[in-house]
């Protein structure tokens, strides 16, 4: 199978920043959120979108590590932050993409047991395959796909950043 590049490294630099300001433009009126990322693209992404969050608002970010086993997304989620931590805070839960929604829906699952002010999603790529009432609230691409195919996102140090499609 060949890969077609969808997003390149500067595309997805765009994209994060554009969704940091949309995260900033619904949480202006919080002094704290928390930016909660699914290992392992989804929390690089989320550091990303923490990152320039930091540079365009005065908001406190809290960076949380969300692991779900995607191979058993019923076993429990762990985060890195406590309950108390993000406890009555805005969170925004980020992936890199959501196909069908399974790891998403059962992160939300997750975060439903405490109370918070606002919660809202981000994904880098949707591919619209849901099977799961679940949606991202922000979002960089939607990308209309076969079921065949797969989305790869590529985080790399050196710049080299993209997505593919294959």
């Amino acid at each position: 199978m060949s890969k077609n590049i969808i997003l390149t490294n500067q595309q997805i630099e765009h994209t994060t920043k554009r969704i940091a300001y949309q995260i900033y433009e619904t949480f202006v009126e919080e002094e704290e959120i928390v930016i909660a990322g699914i290992t392992t693209n989804g929390f690089i992404f989320a550091e990303k979108i923490a990152q320039v969050l930091s540079t365009i608002s005065p908001i406190k970010i809290s960076l949380c590590e969300v692991k779900v086993i995607k191979e058993n997304p019923k076993l429990p989620v762990t985060t890195s932050l406590t309950k108390e931590q993000y406890s009555n805070k805005g969170l925004v839960l980020v992936d890199d993409v959501l196909s069908s929604g399974t790891t998403l829906i059962y992160a939300v699952k997750h975060f439903l047991d405490v109370p918070l002010k606002k919660f809202k999603t981000a994904v880098l790529v949707d591919r619209n395959h849901k099977k799961f009432p679940i949606k991202a609230d922000f979002k960089g691409i939607s990308l209309s796909t076969s079921l065949f195919e797969h989305v790869s996102v590529v985080f790399d140090n050196n710049g080299d950043s993209y997505a593919s499609l294959s």
